[in-house]
């Protein structure tokens, strides 16, 4: 729920659209969503587009990714007659079979239809080292908050008077088979003003959770602390307090037998990546000196177990990646490290390993020009999973023999649309200040000889999440096969090059980000690709913010913008559910320098009413936790009352990725690319 003692005020007349189950908020979403769909379902290609989405999305040939643990894979899977899903494992050389011999463990239709509850899995968390017993995960609908409770795999039932927490965004780690150790809502004043918790307990088997003694405190202003541990090659386990003082940076320590805590020596902006050799890996995201020597950003380093605490520990660099390279992902297995690294938005997987103080890298034998995955990966066990994929290539799954540098597929995904009629190309454009920002086009190859064509623009541009090359059969069928072009754009202030690519479009900085996406939508115009009339746009989140900042600073670029759960009115951000955890990423409202700019971007305050303004679809979840729907709903309320056109769609379930099965996503998916051939194509 928002804060909302200001709710009288004058200059926001739209503040009791934020009563997220407010009867008066529901029925204008009743309203809307019945607007909109009726004249969406009433195209004649929403049906051929949800039949496609949802036969894609359950698709029984489809990979059933998992998590390797004590010689199982562990894998959670949806389709047409498993709806909420069901949660099973299966031996790891029945799983390179073509028919895996699957056991269900947890089959959670069945589990909402007996206790009358809508249940979304959201994940396990195994009592190292075999897993035998779990920490399941349930949402209603999806949010992020979640009633957590003990599982037996053995005997497949949640444990009788076994470890349970009521629903909150609650962060739990084994210390052991009888202690857990629990971040959680504690009651008044234990959460932060993000609405995370700051306090970690030790809750023993058979006690109450009322006589959880503390082990960590932070402070309010904190975004959150988290308890974890790290296994190591070796069978060492580290259990690691995590304190994020703001988004991007952390203080960790690490937890002696005796209880104490010792905090580990690393810069605020690093993580902690894994245990191998005895050599703790951390990846940097911010120049670090110690001891006289700097370290550059965007470095993996390792430092040995046993002096991790100490004020000068030796530091050893693993990978220094280049200008136009990212560290995505390093796992441990027992026959050394997998590093995910990325040279200009392309994949490869390096093997470390480590001897006599120093670090080798081998790479291993995957195809070049795509996007490279560690699926899973367990310091008991020399084998891992990787994936390869691109725009047209479907995704393979391969068995990865660690020592002997040894790869071979196991499964792959049955191609969804024919991929030979299409063309990749990866461009540049440049930006206002002279930055080549690259951009990949996926289009049919016989597009060029009839004009611009209809192309649908995505970009997330925040976080230092990086945008990869993906296949996917939706926008293949949907809109490849229609005459579609799509373009995948790498703009600042994801991690596609590194901590620098996003702090260089951090905070006030932020501007350079939307420049970046309005190079790309220009330079295609210029290149014949496609043309404003044709051109649409689409980003969730934080990328329905760039959305929104779009539609205000060049809505001529664009005839159509998908806008999902959206950031929005970004003078109350920080005010809405888990907002003020990301004013390190746009700066906070309550300092003068970073509200100026905020209230120069933010979309709904300076949402105009002007003629050349696209028809925007704009889609959120009553039941999103994180962004609060309230953003898009003030948002399409303001629209309404300027009397510009727009489509809105509020899924009441779903949580913060709008759907809570597969059905609801094929409907949003159908209900997206229907608006698009609507705008874009007739």
């Amino acid at each position: 729920m928002s804060r909302i003692a200001d709710a009288a005020s004058p200059k926001d007349p739209f503040l009791w659209l934020e009563e997220v189950e407010g009867a008066r908020a529901l029925e204008w979403v009743r309203v809307q969503n019945a607007r909109s769909l009726s004249e969406l379902e009433a195209d004649p290609r929403y049906a051929s587009n949800y039949s496609r989405a949802l036969a894609i999305a359950e698709d029984r040939s489809r990979i059933p990714y998992g998590r390797l643990r004590g010689g199982y894979i562990y894998s959670f899977w949806q389709d047409e007659s498993h709806v909420r899903g069901l949660w099973r494992r299966t031996r790891l050389e029945s799983y390179e079979t073509p028919e895996p011999q699957w056991e269900v463990l947890l089959d959670v239709d069945q589990l909402a239809a007996v206790e009358g509850r809508n249940w979304v899995f959201k994940g396990a968390t195994a009592l190292p080292p075999q897993g035998e017993r779990c920490l399941i995960s349930l949402s209603d609908g999806g949010k992020d908050a979640c009633e957590v409770r003990e599982f037996d795999v053995g005997s497949c039932a949640f444990v009788d008077g076994g470890f349970q927490l009521p629903e909150a965004k609650s962060h739990v780690a084994w210390q052991d088979r009888d202690t857990l150790l629990v971040a959680t809502d504690w009651g008044q004043g234990s959460l932060t003003e993000s609405g995370y918790p700051y306090i970690i307990k030790a809750w023993r088997r058979g006690e109450p959770l009322s006589a959880a003694h503390e082990v960590f405190c932070g402070r309010p202003q904190d975004v959150v602390a988290t308890p974890g541990s790290i296994e190591g090659d070796r069978g060492e386990r580290l259990l690691v307090v995590v304190c994020a003082r703001t988004f991007f940076t952390s203080e960790y320590s690490v937890m002696a037998p005796d209880g104490s805590l010792g905090r580990i020596t690393a810069p605020g902006r690093a993580d902690l990546l894994g245990l191998y050799q005895g050599e703790l890996l951390l990846r940097i995201k911010q120049d670090w000196t110690l001891a006289g020597r700097t370290w550059r950003s965007g470095s993996l380093l390792s430092m040995p177990l046993a002096e991790i605490t100490a004020a000068t520990p030796a530091i050893r660099q693993v990978l220094a990646p280049g200008s136009r390279e990212t560290i995505e992902d390093v796992a441990v297995t027992a026959a050394g490290a997998l590093v995910a690294l990325y040279s200009n938005v392309r994949g490869r997987i390096l093997r470390l390993t480590f001897a006599a103080g120093v670090w080798n890298a081998t790479p291993m034998p995957l195809p070049d020009n795509g996007a490279v995955s560690i699926i899973t990966a367990n310091e008991g066990s020399g084998v891992a999973q990787v994936s390869y994929e691109n725009f047209l290539t479907p995704a393979t799954l391969y068995r990865l023999d660690v020592a002997q540098a040894a790869v071979r597929p196991i499964k792959s995904l049955p191609p969804k649309f024919d991929a030979s009629r299409c063309s990749v190309e990866q461009l540049e454009a440049v930006s206002k200040d002279g930055t080549r920002v690259p951009y990949f086009v996926v289009r049919p190859k016989d597009l060029p000889a009839v004009g611009p064509a209809p192309t649908l623009l995505y970009a997330y541009g925040g976080f230092e999440v990086s945008m990869l090359p993906a296949y996917s059969g939706v926008i293949g069928q949907l809109w490849l096969e229609q005459g579609g072009a799509y373009v995948l754009a790498n703009i600042r202030g994801g991690g596609e090059f590194g901590p620098a690519w996003h702090e260089a479009g951090r905070k006030t900085r932020r501007q350079v980000v939307y420049d970046d996406f309005i190079a790309v939508a220009e330079d295609l115009a210029a290149r014949g690709i496609t043309s404003a009339r044709r051109l649409g746009i689409e980003g969730g989140s934080n990328g329905g913010l760039l959305m929104g900042v779009m539609l205000t600073q060049r809505p001529e670029l664009f005839r159509a913008a998908v806008v999902q759960v959206p950031l929005l009115d970004m003078l109350r951000f920080d005010r809405l559910l888990a907002g003020a955890s990301w004013v390190d990423e746009y700066g906070s409202p309550a300092v003068p320098e970073e509200r100026a700019w905020l209230a120069r971007m933010s979309p709904y305050q300076n949402l105009q009413r002007r003629e050349d303004f696209p028809r925007p679809f704009i889609l959120t979840s009553t039941k999103d936790d994180r962004v609060h729907p309230g953003h898009a709903r003030k948002y399409g309320a303001k629209l309404e009352s300027l009397g510009m056109p727009f489509l809105y769609y509020e899924n009441t379930e779903g949580g913060h990725s709008a759907a809570a099965d597969q059905r609801e996503r094929a409907r949003r998916l159908a209900l997206e690319f229907t608006y698009l051939a609507r705008r874009l194509v007739d």
